[in-house]
């Protein structure tokens, strides 16, 4: 793997953290109940000297003990791994663009905003209604993840008349910073809250310190990805994860 991919491999696992994580002759593998495929899945991230034929059997034994799919996340630089979970019967799913934006030279709008550097319960109330997560013990797990992040965090809420409208929240390391859980109320979007919740967080975290903020957004989003664009984000590279048909897994819920 490239030192630039494996840059953002890392510092985006440290931002999107896993309640669990086992290390595994090079290969991390993620667990956090299902909850996205980031945090459940294997990335090769390291040299690997094991082959595939005892590496992969072993890390499907270990999701099938946690009761869960076997998922793999793979880049561009992953072609021999990926050749071999497609002979294996493992199909691609969610393709997604990591993208990036140089924040020297911008300048961003804040708008009607309450800032944080913890998830409160408002924010966390907004974004579980506007994301549909009714499932209680979905929710503490989500709660449990931001509590393990260790890297500098950033809430945001954009309020109108009172109301919280978007939530979108970011963590910042070595002047990266992710954009993440960009979310708008069902009732709002279409209104341009979602690039003004997403010019608020970068304006705030610029002002902090970052110099350059990242993200990671499915490929077939298109509203997100046309967001992006015209806020001047520039892929960086792909990647996607490589999973067994449904009927030979155990479901999860696909997100990225």
């Amino acid at each position: 793997m490239n030192k630039e991919i494996r840059f953002f491999e890392e510092i985006s696992s440290n931002a999107h953290v896993a309640l669990d994580t086992l290390q595994y002759d090079g290969w991390l593998l993620r667990f956090a109940n299902g909850h996205t495929n980031r945090a459940n899945s294997v990335s090769a991230i390291y040299p690997s000297t094991i082959s595939f034929d005892v590496k992969v059997p072993y890390c499907e034994e270990i999701y099938k003990k946690a009761n869960l799919p076997c998922v793999f996340k793979l880049t561009e630089e992953d072609t021999k791994l990926n050749e071999y979970l497609e002979a294996r019967g493992y199909e691609a799913v969610t393709p997604t663009d990591v993208m990036i934006l140089d924040l020297k030279d911008k300048s961003f709008q804040k708008g009607t905003c309450a800032f944080s550097k913890e998830p409160t319960e408002e924010w966390l109330s907004a974004y579980f209604a506007f994301e549909e997560i009714t499932d209680v013990t979905k929710q503490e797990t989500f709660r449990q993840m931001l509590s393990k992040v260790l890297v500098d965090t950033i809430y945001c809420s954009v309020i109108k008349d009172g109301e919280v409208v978007a939530c979108a929240s970011a963590a910042v390391e070595q002047g990266y910073m992710l954009l993440q859980n960009v979310v708008v109320s069902p009732k709002y979007r279409g209104h341009g809250y979602g690039r003004a919740v997403c010019e608020s967080l970068i304006a705030h975290a610029k002002e902090n310190g970052a110099h350059h903020a990242y993200l990671q957004v499915v490929k077939k989003n298109a509203t997100a990805v046309n967001l992006y664009l015209k806020l001047g984000y520039e892929k960086v590279y792909t990647y996607w994860y490589m999973k067994l048909p449904f009927r030979n897994c155990v479901p999860v819920k696909d997100r990225l």
